[in-house]
């Protein structure tokens, strides 16, 4: 029986999909697996017994990655699956940007008592919350996963030149990208042709304030900034100067802190993105389906710190799983020590990511206790499971 812990309130129409081998607990301690919203991950101790941390969405900032890693824990997200609410709330704020629609509601509730005038305010002033139209405009789109993608076809769809920038596209996307979206290599580039610019990169060292003076001087003067990715992709002092200067028109950001809230162009959302119970549910499903297949199965998928990896369901007498470091001859050292041990191997997988790998090793008898032992005492090794 694997006992899952839950950090947050998980959508009951994901935790169903769990089968009769799981079980929820309150207890961390005992937890084989955590599922995790949003809660704050990075000051609490792991039990060794914890195998796997499964995030229902795709940043996982609330997860100290680095920490798992070194400890074995598997650390999994579900990219795409919020990406339609997301998408769909990017749209509502390029409209936002491009026509001042919250500032003509918050000036029309101010009316209210003024009774038959209402309506000769309104025409009156109405000129003062002009905006623009956004068909025929350029999109610049930095970033193109799954969310980036959706976003890029869909401001296409609606009459927009959109324009791409993402050295490390996958080529899953690539091939979902619509065929009228045109990439451009350089970022500088790209930025010196857009009218609006939607960021959609994960927050990692190297996306830190990747929008700041040096790029906005680049931009063209009057841009508006969606930023639904993370806050600190974009420098905010350099983002409240370009304000002031008018490079930046409008900033529509779901991730408002202190120093932007009440600036006159900034349009704060309350982190909306993934606020939907479509999206919600479609999180938990893919967290669950993740963590029960790498209990169950062993196998990785969507892991943001072990490689992608499996051999499906375990249809030989065992298998295991071993986390180990991405350096050279471990391999060998893995099969060689198993052949000293008497384990014969029927099928195996290696995948490796960055400084971590991952194999996975179907084997024709169970192995024992002490067997298990000698493989996690070979170097370089950081963890090993045995399936079944």
């Amino acid at each position: 029986m694997f006992k899952i812990a839950t950090l947050n309130n998980i959508s009951a129409k994901g935790l169903i999909y769990f089968n009769d081998k799981f079980q929820i607990t309150d207890c961390i301690d005992d937890a084989d697996g955590i599922l995790v919203r949003s809660a704050k991950m990075h000051d609490m101790d792991f039990s060794k017994n914890l195998k796997a941390i499964a995030r229902a969405g795709a940043g996982v900032n609330n997860i100290p990655v680095d920490k798992c890693s070194e400890a074995g824990i598997v650390v999994f997200n579900t990219p795409g699956a919020n990406a339609n609410a997301v998408k769909e709330l990017v749209l509502a704020g390029l409209l936002l940007s491009s026509r001042k629609i919250v500032e003509g509601i918050d000036w029309t509730r101010t009316l209210k008592g003024k009774g038959d005038e209402v309506e000769k305010l309104v025409e009156k002033c109405k000129s003062e919350f002009t905006g623009c139209e956004i068909k025929g405009k350029t999109l610049a789109v930095i970033g193109l996963g799954a969310i980036g993608v959706m976003v890029a076809n869909a401001a296409s769809a609606l009459g927009m030149n959109v324009i791409g920038y993402d050295p490390f596209i996958s080529v899953k996307s690539a091939l979902e990208l619509s065929r009228k979206i045109r990439l451009i290599e350089k970022l500088d580039d790209l930025l010196a042709e857009a009218h609006f610019i939607s960021l959609h990169v994960p927050m990692v060292s190297e996306t830190k304030y990747m929008i700041n003076k040096e790029k906005f001087s680049k931009m063209k003067e009057g841009v508006k900034i969606l930023n639904f990715a993370r806050g600190e992709i974009v420098d905010d002092d350099a983002l409240i100067e370009a304000l002031k200067l008018g490079i930046v028109d409008r900033y529509v950001t779901d991730f408002p802190n202190d120093k932007l809230l009440g600036l006159e162009n900034v349009i704060p959302v309350p982190h909306l993105g993934a606020s939907t119970p479509e999206s919600e549910e479609n999180c938990a499903i893919m967290a669950v389906e993740e963590i029960s297949d790498y209990l169950e199965n062993g196998n990785i998928t969507n892991s943001v710190n072990f490689p992608d990896c499996s051999l499906g369901i375990c249809k030989t007498a065992g298998r295991i799983g071993v986390l180990h470091k991405n350096i050279p001859a471990m391999i060998s050292r893995i099969t060689s020590t198993m052949g000293e041990l008497n384990i014969n191997i029927s099928d195996m997988n290696n995948r490796s990511k960055n400084l971590y790998a991952y194999t996975l090793v179907d084997i024709d008898s169970p192995v024992t206790d002490a067997q298990v032992e000698a493989l996690r005492n070979v170097d370089g090794i950081i963890g090993v499971r045995v399936i079944k």
